[in-house]
Order: C-alpha cells, then structure tokens, then sequence
C-alpha cells in the first residue's frame, strides 16, 4: 500500500513490584483509548522468563505517531502508565524495512 510504511516502537518498561496486575488492566484500557487515533495498529506488552517487560507499538507511519503523542489524550494515558513504573520507560524506534 502506497504511504504505509509501518513504525514501530519497543519500549522497555521497568514496573513497581506487585503491579503487573493493575498495569496489565490499565495497557487493555488505554489501547481501547489509542485505538480511536488515527494511524494506531497495534499495541502489546511483552514479558521474559525472568519477569522483564516491553511494550510493542505499532503506527502507520512515525508522523501518525507523532502526532498522536502530542494530544492531550495521550499525555493523560502516559501519566498513568508511568505511575506503575520505577523509572521512565526506554523507547527504541524501528521502521518496518521488509
């Protein structure tokens, strides 16, 4: 598809012990929320054996995301998501190639 070009993002996320729980809540209700943005694919949280977390998000395109980043909207969810976590979450950003 012409002007697709999918953007992802993992983001490394370090919880609060005793939270998965509640985070696990708040991921299900906040992707009901990102889902309305235009340009959102998908949004999963990751886990290892060993109990470390990331969270895999995909846009139609980096614009898309950027712009979605700058509403209101998500400031108020990203608030929340970072109120479960011990320290600021670590993006890496990735442009789907093949």
């Amino acid at each position: 598809m012409v002007g697709y070009h999918v953007f992802v993002v993992v983001v490394e996320v370090q919880l609060k012990k005793g939270v998965e729980d509640e985070f696990k809540n708040w991921v299900n209700e906040s992707n009901k929320e990102l889902s309305k943005f235009d340009g959102y694919v998908n949004r999963r949280l990751l886990a290892t054996r060993t109990g470390k977390h990331a969270m895999l998000v995909e846009f139609e395109n980096q614009e898309k995301f950027e712009k979605m980043h700058q509403t209101q909207e998500h400031f108020r969810i990203q608030s929340k998501g970072h109120s479960y976590m011990e320290g600021p979450p670590k993006p890496v950003f990735y442009q789907v190639v093949n």
